[in-house]
């Protein structure tokens, strides 16, 4: 992405279609990405998806495939079928290192021009250090669960794919680690007035922007305030304001 290039891509988790479409034709000139998630696409699969994509808004397709190294490319190479190519999207990173280079590999036999950014999730926001050491991952001993994200990121990065989605609190390693090219797509922002919902790792819009994140990922600070087009434009000048403060 550019630097002009407009970070914010907003959730469409919801089931309904209808409400989906007008969310993605009313934001289209304050959003530069909208997320089609597991809710919207196990409603409405393909055809739903191709109603969203038809607004014109280059969609990020969230679907997290995570299985065995050939169902995960079997899997990608169906959604390259769509009519309107998504233009990112991502697996699990725990997958491991084969799984996530069939994906790469599937993935790479899609014309340039049409091909999507791969990426893949590190550790959930929704995840703490005790999360993760409910899950045998020991984070107090081993440098928490920004460690455990970069280890992710290792693999990701190994394997070839565009980048990764972290928490706001891992951009900043990430940049530093694998370069500016290796693309941060980042839930977990909550504007300081919003509620942090099921979110635990969260950042503003302009701390995330000042860490170096290339997307933000913004859902209900979004879609559920009262206004959603008004709420996005004043994420997009708290954005706007964090680029000044850099140059």
């Amino acid at each position: 992405m550019s630097p002009s290039a407009n970070p914010i891509c907003v959730a469409l988790d919801t089931p309904d279609v209808e409400r989906a479409v007008a969310l993605a034709q009313a934001l289209k000139p304050e959003v530069g990405f909208v997320k089609v998630g597991l809710e919207f696409f196990y409603a409405h699969g393909f055809a739903g998806y191709d109603r969203v994509a038809a607004c014109g808004v280059p969609v990020f397709l969230d679907l997290k495939l995570h299985d065995i190294p050939n169902t995960v490319a079997g899997g990608l190479r169906s959604l390259m079928r769509l009519a309107v190519p998504p233009a990112i999207v991502n697996v699990h990173a725990s997958g491991g290192p084969a799984m996530l280079r069939a994906a790469r590999e599937a993935i790479d036999e899609v014309p340039a021009e049409a091909r999507p950014k791969l990426i893949a999730v590190t550790v959930l926001t929704s995840l703490d250090a005790l999360d993760l050491v409910s899950m045998g991952v020991d984070a107090r001993k081993e440098g928490g669960v920004a460690a455990q994200a970069l280890r992710l990121a290792e693999l990701v990065a190994g394997s070839g794919l565009d980048g990764v989605v972290c928490s706001p609190a891992e951009v900043g390693q990430m940049q530093a680690r694998f370069g500016r090219d290796f693309m941060t797509v980042v839930p977990g922002i909550r504007p300081s007035n919003a509620a942090t919902g099921d979110q635990k790792r969260i950042a503003t819009p302009g701390e995330t922007i000042k860490a170096g994140a290339h997307i933000l990922v913004i859902g209900r600070p979004i879609t559920g305030a009262p206004d959603p087009v008004a709420a996005a434009q004043a994420i997009r000048h708290e954005i706007e304001l964090a680029r000044e403060a850099l140059v």
